[in-house]
Formats: C-alpha cells, sequence, structure tokens
C-alpha cells in the first residue's frame, strides 16, 4: 500500500442520529472508490463498518470502527460512529482523530434528537461540520416540507452559515443527481450503480434559476469577511472558480461556512462526488491547530502549584516533530487478540518501532503496523503525522495512552466519559460462569471505557453498570458469545438505610450465670438523630468509673454491629449519636464480651423509642429530549415521586433537572425511548438519602425480613 504524506490524508467521522444510514454510506463510498468489489449491506453483516456479532443482530452501530478509501491521490480515513443516544458517548470521542465530522441528516426526518448532539459536540471541539442530507431516494425525502423546509430549519438551528453547494436533482420519479454549485455541472446517477455519476454542463430547465440563485447566495456568503473576496466580487458580480474553490476550503476549515451536501448511501448515488468534495474541501491533519497536550514540565509545576510554568504545550502535527500517537479506541479480536487503534499526533511511526507508553511507564514493540479496513488489518511500512493507524498485541497499553519517542514525553487527554446511566445486578448461571466473568469483563471494559463492574459493599451483589438497558444487554450477550460465561440480569437491591427522628434513652444489661465466671455488662445510653450524612457519632461520658475505661469500646462495638444489621428490615442505621453515660460492672465476670452484649440491648431498646425509619437514596436526574415530549415526561415524573427542580431549553431539545427515588429509576431508560420515540436521554448520580413516605415504606417493611438481634457468637 502507498504512503501517504500528511497533506494527501483526509480524516473524517460520520456522525449523525441512528438510521440515518451512516454505515451505509460509508459502505457505498467504499464501493465508489473501488475498496469494495461489491457494495456492503448492514442486513446481512457484509458492510466494512458492521462487522460486530452484536451490532449485526441489532441492526445498529454500537462502538466506532474505522475504515480507508484511497481515492484520486489521498487516503480518506472515516471513523463510523452510533447514532443511538445512549452510545453517542463513542462518537463524542470520534472527533479526537478527526478534522472534519460529516454530519448525516435522515433526508426523510430532518434533524433529529442526536443530530442536535453531534453537532454541538463538534461544536466544542472546533471541528469544521459538513451537513450530508442522506436516503434522498427515499419518497418521503424532505419531510413532506420539501427542501426549502430543511433547508430553513437548519438555518434555525445552525445559523445561515448552513449554506448548500449542491442542489438535487429530483421530481416525482424519485432522485436523480446532484448540481455541483461551485462548477456548476450536473451530474446524473443510476440508483444502485457503482456511485460514479455522469458529468454533463447541463443544468435541469426547472432548476436552473434555483441554481443561479444558490450560486450567487454561496458566492457571496464565502466572500464575507474577507476583503480581496468582496472586491472581485463586487466588481466582477462573481468570483473565479479557482478563487472559489481555495475561499471556500478555507471558509470550512476555519468554521465559517457549513456546506449542504445531498445524496443516497443504498442506492450508492453522488458517491464520487462526495469523495471529490471530501479530497478538494476537507481540512488535512497538517491543517489543524497543533494538540494541546501535557508536557512533564508543566504536569510537574501544576502539582507543585506553581502556574508561572504549569502550561499546556503545542504539539504540532508536522512530521518533523518527535513521533507521538495517542490510542483512542480498544477492539478485542478472538484471533488477533487486542487491537489498538491510533492517531499519529506527530512526526513518523514505522513497523517495529520500539515506542514509550507515556502513560503506564513501559516500552512498547509495533510489531506488525497496519490501517483498519472495518476489522481487517491492511499492514504499511510507516504512517506520517496525522494518519490513522493501528497494531495488535501491545502489553500494556489502553485507550487514552500517548506512546512516543524517547526523551519526548506528552500527554494528550481523551474526552472525559460520562457515567453510566443504568446499573444491573448480574448473577453467574454456574460456578465455572463465576469463575470465567471477571476476566471476561475486565477485557470488555478495556474495549468500552463506559462499562463499570464492581460488588456492593452493602448488599453484597455483583453489579454491572452501562449507558442503558441495550448497552447491558449487548455486554451480556458479548459474555455469552466471547467467552461462554453465561449470566443472569436482574434489577439491582436498592439500598435502603434506616435511621431516627426522635430521641431515645435506654439500659443495656447483660447478665450470664454459668459454672465459674458468669458475664455481666451494664451500660445506660442516650441516642439522638444526626442531620442527614452524619452517618454515627460515639461519646463517652462516663465519670467516676462507672464502667472500666477499657470496656467502652466493647460498648460502641456492640453498637455499631447491632446498627449495621438494622432494626426495621434490615438495612444499615445510620446518622445518629449514641452517648454512653454510665453503667455497672463486676470485679470477676465483667469482660468485653458482656459490655458489648450490653451494647446491642441498649441499641435495640433505644431503636424501639427513638421513631425508627427508612430512608431512600435519591438520584438527580438529568432528562433530554425534543420539546413536544417535555409535558409527558414531567406527568410521569411525578408519578415517580419525582421533584422537578428546573428547566432549560436549548434549541428544540427540554432539559430536565430533577431529583428522583431510586427504586422508581431502575427501568427508566425502558420507558424513556418508549415515551420520546428513542429520542430522549437521560444521566443519573446519587445525590443524598431522604425519607421514604410512609405508605411506600409499609411495603418495603412487609416485604422485608426482620433482622433477628444473635445473642451469642
Amino acid at each position: 500500500m502507498k504512503t501517504y504524506q500528511g497533506s494527501e490524508i483526509r480524516n473524517v467521522a460520520v456522525v449523525g442520529h441512528a438510521h440515518s444510514g451512516k454505515t451505509t454510506l460509508i459502505a457505498a463510498l467504499l464501493h465508489a472508490a473501488k475498496m469494495t468489489p461489491v457494495q456492503g449491506r448492514v442486513e446481512d453483516g457484509s458492510a466494512v463498518t458492521a462487522y460486530d456479532e452484536e451490532e449485526v443482530a441489532r441492526g445498529t452501530t454500537m462502538q466506532n470502527a474505522v475504515a480507508f478509501a484511497e481515492w484520486q491521490g489521498v487516503k480518506i480515513n472515516f471513523v463510523d460512529t452510533p447514532g443511538f443516544h445512549m452510545f453517542s458517548h463513542e462518537a463524542r470521542a470520534a472527533l479526537l482523530p478527526v478534522e472534519a465530522a460529516f454530519v448525516i441528516v435522515n433526508a426523510q426526518n430532518g434533524v433529529e434528537a442526536v443530530t442536535e448532539r453531534v453537532w454541538k459536540y463538534a461544536e466544542e471541539a472546533n471541528i469544521p461540520r459538513v451537513v450530508v442530507v442522506n436516503q434522498m431516494d427515499h419518497p418521503k425525502a424532505g419531510g413532506g416540507g420539501g427542501l426549502s423546509a430543511l433547508i430553513d430549519d437548519l438555518h434555525e438551528r445552525w445559523g445561515r452559515n448552513c449554506v448548500p453547494v449542491q442542489l438535487p436533482i429530483s421530481d416525482a420519479q424519485g432522485f436523480h443527481g446532484v448540481v455541483d454549485l461551485v462548477t456548476m455541472e450536473a451530474y446524473h446517477y443510476t440508483p444502485g450503480g457503482d456511485g460514479h455519476g455522469k458529468v454533463t454542463g447541463e443544468i435541469p430547465a426547472n432548476l436552473a434559476a434555483q441554481a443561479k440563485a444558490a450560486h450567487e447566495a454561496l458566492v457571496e456568503l464565502v466572500a464575507e469577511g474577507k476583503d480581496e473576496l468582496m472586491e472581485e466580487f463586487f466588481a466582477v458580480g462573481t468570483i473565479p472558480e479557482e478563487h472559489l474553490i481555495a475561499a471556500l476550503h478555507e471558509a470550512i476549515r476555519e468554521d465559517r461556512i457549513f456546506p449542504v451536501l445531498f445524496t443516497s448511501g443504498l442506492a450508492n448515488m453522488a458517491a464520487d462526488h462526495l469523495l471529490d468534495f471530501i479530497k478538494v474541501y476537507a481540512p488535512s491533519p497538517l491543517e489543524r491547530p497543533p494538540f494541546a497536550v501535557k508536557a512533564p514540565a508543566a504536569q510537574a509545576a501544576e502539582e507543585s502549584g506553581s502556574t508561572s510554568d504549569a502550561k499546556l504545550a503545542l504539539r504540532r502535527v508536522d512530521d518533523a516533530e518527535p513521533a507521538a500517537l495517542v490510542v483512542f479506541k480498544t477492539m478485542t479480536d478472538p484471533f488477533a487478540g487486542r487491537i489498538s487503534f491510533f492517531k499519529v499526533a506527530s512526526g513518523v511511526v514505522k513497523n517495529d518501532a520500539t515506542v514509550e507508553n507515556y502513560t503506564r511507564r513501559g516500552q512498547e514493540r509495533l510489531a506488525h503496523l497496519s490501517v483498519m479496513q472495518g476489522r481487517k488489518a491492511v499492514e504499511v511500512a510507516e504512517l506520517h503525522a496525522g494518519d490513522l493507524g493501528a497494531v495488535a498485541k501491545l502489553r500494556d497499553t489502553l485507550t487514552g495512552d500517548t506512546l512516543g519517542s524517547k526523551g519526548a514525553e506528552i500527554q494528550l487527554e481523551l474526552t472525559a466519559m460520562p457515567e453510566p446511566a443504568m446499573t444491573y445486578a448480574i448473577e453467574p448461571k454456574t460456578r465455572a460462569d463465576e469463575d470465567k466473568l471477571a476476566p471476561a469483563i475486565h477485557k470488555l471494559m478495556e474495549e468500552d471505557l463506559l462499562i463499570r463492574f464492581f460488588r456492593d459493599p452493602q448488599t453484597n451483589e455483583f453489579l454491572i453498570a452501562g449507558a442503558g438497558q441495550p448497552h447491558i444487554e449487548a455486554i451480556v450477550s458479548r459474555l455469552k458469545k466471547r467467552y461462554h460465561a453465561e449470566v443472569t440480569l436482574k434489577a439491582p437491591k436498592v439500598p435502603y438505610r434506616e435511621t431516627i427522628r426522635g430521641r431515645a434513652d435506654a439500659q443495656g444489661r447483660h447478665k450470664k450465670q454459668t459454672g465459674g465466671h458468669g458475664q455481666f455488662g451494664d451500660c445506660k445510653i442516650k441516642m439522638e438523630p444526626l442531620p442527614r450524612g452524619g452517618g454515627f457519632e460515639f461519646a463517652n461520658e462516663i465519670f467516676g468509673g462507672a464502667i472500666p475505661r477499657q470496656f467502652v469500646p466493647a460498648v460502641e462495638k456492640g453498637i455499631v454491629e447491632s446498627a449495621a444489621r438494622g432494626y426495621l428490615a434490615g438495612y444499615p442505621v445510620v446518622d445518629f449519636k449514641v452517648t454512653v453515660y454510665d453503667g455497672s460492672y463486676h470485679d470477676v465476670d465483667s469482660n468485653e464480651m458482656s459490655f458489648k452484649m450490653a451494647g446491642r440491648l441498649a441499641f435495640r431498646k433505644c431503636m424501639e423509642q427513638a421513631k425508627p425509619c427508612l430512608l431512600e437514596p435519591i438520584m438527580k436526574v438529568e432528562i433530554e429530549s425534543p420539546d413536544e415530549f417535555a409535558g409527558t415526561l414531567m406527568g410521569d415524573l411525578n408519578s415517580r415521586r419525582g421533584r422537578v427542580q428546573g428547566m432549560e431549553t436549548r434549541g428544540r431539545t427540554t432539559i430536565i433537572h430533577a431529583e428522583v427515588p431510586m427504586a422508581e429509576m431502575l427501568t427508566y431508560g425502558t420507558h424513556l425511548t418508549s415515551m420520546t420515540q428513542g429520542k430522549g436521554s437521560y444521566r443519573m448520580e446519587m445525590n443524598h438519602y431522604d425519607i421514604v413516605p410512609q405508605p411506600v415504606a409499609e411495603k418495603i417493611l412487609a416485604n422485608a425480613k426482620r433482622p433477628v438481634e444473635v445473642e451469642d457468637e
């Protein structure tokens, strides 16, 4: 395979809402570039970037995938991304290694919830955006309002800088091609062809006036802000084609213009023109601003508290700089093992080179340096600054690590992952499954940084957390298919707690007479509630040696052990203070065990008087959905005992902030998908504990086993 310089490389993230045709469009572009003999299809798993068994089974992309096309002297790296809302963090991560984002809009449905979200991600990352209206061959393309309504919607959402650089050639019989508004040429296509069009200089008569007006609008927008272009525009009335091409490339790179193109991935129409557009107008890696990196000196200064030297360094994307690469994705292949996908941030990376892992302080050998075509590795001799590559079987390297030349250490940081939204309890079906479970899940965690796996210390359950129910179900399916570990999923137990609302005073007296030495312990304690989150406090107010000093800790230990067992329903008792203020002892029969038992008895007597109640975890919830579902969501939150804390509007999206009991949120993901037609998403995190309302508490207590105090150990 040819070695490409940075100026000959284009890196493009293909982002958009689910089922807008991203994977199919990439398959069409690869076929048009003659990288595949036939056009791959998502349905049968033949699409290059749809190789994961779970993705094929579910018909939706769940993780980023990389493919490349060689087109007229340039190499185009495509990063295919998920469009389902709960996997949008993958789309965000895909923006690090690329210089342009192609935002795919479904011609039938227009801009959808995740389309808005990925646009915002690209905006935050300062990545140039190109709008590609896909599925133009659909009978309902335009959503009933036609092209003008779609463009008006783009202007309303993202500003007048969204400007068509093509016009679709469509009639009652369907989509036939596009008019290039830069060259003012028409391209005609045959549905189901190889993606290559027949270029004609003649624009269809019914589009001539519209094309002329759109060309002038494009020229005027490109000329804005550039004095020399404005002078030329006013003097000549237009801008010559060669000047317009250069100026449009610059405007796209500087985020001043967001061009709009039209295509059909499934019918493979206008694919060659889209490849031409990427070659001519998409920025090369050498045109991107330098990476902001942490250098060791800056990091040391930051840790020492000095601000003068603790500045981020800059690393240019240039072959002349020291070699450095950042791993942005890890994949486990059943044959090749762990494959690390990376971006060459600077320098030239050669096959069989030995590099330093700056993050983990080790060395790695880059054996079989490759570029990825889906899951297939194509070996290369070297990769230049700005390119994307992959290497298998690195010993210690994981996603987010930076590697490079010795003595030129830098640290590139990936976008922070969001916290998981949903947690399930996971239970191995057999002892053999239990042995396989932890190693298998840790391999999956290397691939997917959003997975969490831990044991709940209160309920002793194994918990697995992910972006939502489909995400966790996919994890379970992979465990079974890849690692032959079968597990059962169930809703996690809610970690209720118990507390008191009143004060109490009680005596605990433990006396047991047996042959020889007996047991005697006697203590008097006061119990009072603490503010929420106060935990447990113990105070000693004994005077005059009513209880010898060495036995007081035993009283505390007995209370702590009883509190851990609970009083009402076996949940730990929290947020209370105990003061031991009096008692008595026996010179011969008193010992630590006796006073521990006395502490337990006193605790339980106090609990009877102190108005015990249940506490439940309250989650801080943020729900994001299109405006039209806000009323339904608010009503649903009220039915879940939620308290809405506020609302905000961003474009056509409403964000609801609420506090909701955890018990009411265990199956929320499924209901949210149903209520919002799959367009809503949510995030939640533990916020605080609050008292369970009496009717709810009665149901919980009816199903719970009251703990039995153990008298002897």
